[in-house]
């Protein structure tokens, strides 16, 4: 059997086509109600994910023409574009995303480190044609930013970010010394999906809020009024903090949007730690388990030391072009 044909099954198999039909049924119902467009958000959304459902199905059944014909002629086309449905197959890939960015070991630099791989991240959603938005930044004192969550939107950012979770490691002449030393930096990478329900009931008696003044970069422009929020959620201790929005209203959402992240990735740790001994070692985002190197000198590399992709475009990939990082992770997993 021709081998175009034989991944064309294998991934037909992987597609659920009756599911994604029933789901674009539910979502065309309910766009017939008068009250579908009051949650403008929410409807916007929903039909997001009904065009994309709709692509998918489309391919589908494409696919099965190209099998029940026999003909290869375009297939190898086709496959490429829909093999993405393969690699990100997991529950959670097709949903939005929360990255965040936290300096590590190395002062100054590491701070500056963390505020080039936003800036990397950033051109990337950019390239993707991904919304994104920043929930909250802590500045640096004397460079780049402490740390740093983006809340990104677009079809499967989860499932293409994941496997940027982890520690990454910057190599260079430190700016910041004197002597113009060679520096060794590191910055934490997080990645979550946003969950709008999950099995954790979030009470807002276990809820705690606290509103501040929010203030720019530098400290300076301090605001007037109270927007700035701090939520913590006293069962857990877990806390949260949004300021970059003017409103508070804004910002409270935001902070939510976050918590349910971070207790979404607490539930699925504690799960991970009881299957361990089936699944093999479970290996969090910690300080040593790094995933990348970017090396500056004495030479240029950019190293995934997972995959072992390499590449000596260092401003490329600092200018957000990691597709071949993210392509070679999805399809190692």
């Amino acid at each position: 059997m021709n081998d175009f044909i034989k991944r064309a099954k294998i991934l037909l198999e992987k597609m659920d086509v009756k599911q994604n039909k029933v789901r674009i049924q539910e979502i065309e119902t309910e766009s017939t109600s008068p009250d579908f467009w009051k949650d403008t958000k929410l409807a916007t959304q929903k039909m997001k994910e009904m065009a994309a459902l709709q692509k998918e199905v489309e391919s589908a059944e494409k696919l099965s023409k190209y099998i029940e014909s026999n003909n290869t002629t375009g297939l190898s086309s086709l496959l490429s574009d829909m093999e993405v449905y393969f690699y990100l197959s997991g529950p959670y890939d097709k949903n939005n995303a929360i990255l965040s960015i936290h300096a590590g070991q190395g002062g100054a630099d590491a701070m500056d480190f963390s505020e080039m791989l936003k800036r990397m991240y950033v051109r990337y959603f950019e390239k993707k044609d991904w919304k994104y938005d920043i929930l909250d930044e802590t500045p640096g004192e004397e460079a780049g930013i402490k740390s740093v969550s983006l809340s990104i939107e677009g079809q499967f950012a989860y499932g293409y970010l994941k496997g940027e979770q982890g520690v990454h490691r910057l190599v260079r002449l430190s700016p910041f010394s004197a002597s113009k030393l060679r520096h060794t930096s590191f910055a934490l990478v997080e990645v979550l999906p946003q969950v709008e329900t999950f099995e954790f009931e979030i009470k807002e008696d276990d809820l705690e809020w606290e509103f501040y003044r929010a203030s720019a970069h530098g400290g300076q422009n301090v605001q007037k009024v109270s927007s700035a929020v701090r939520l913590k959620h006293t069962p857990t201790g877990i806390t949260v903090s949004c300021q970059t929005e003017r409103y508070q209203a804004q910002n409270r959402e935001n902070a939510l949007k976050l918590l349910k992240a971070k207790l979404w990735a607490r539930e699925q740790e504690e799960r991970s730690e009881e299957e361990k001994k089936l699944k093999g070692e479970y290996k969090p985002a910690s300080w040593g388990n790094q995933i990348r190197s970017y090396v500056l000198h004495p030479y240029q590399m950019v190293k995934d030391l997972r995959t072992q992709t390499e590449t000596s475009n260092t401003q490329g990939v600092l200018d957000g072009d990691i597709d071949i990082f993210i392509d070679a992770e999805l399809k190692a997993d």
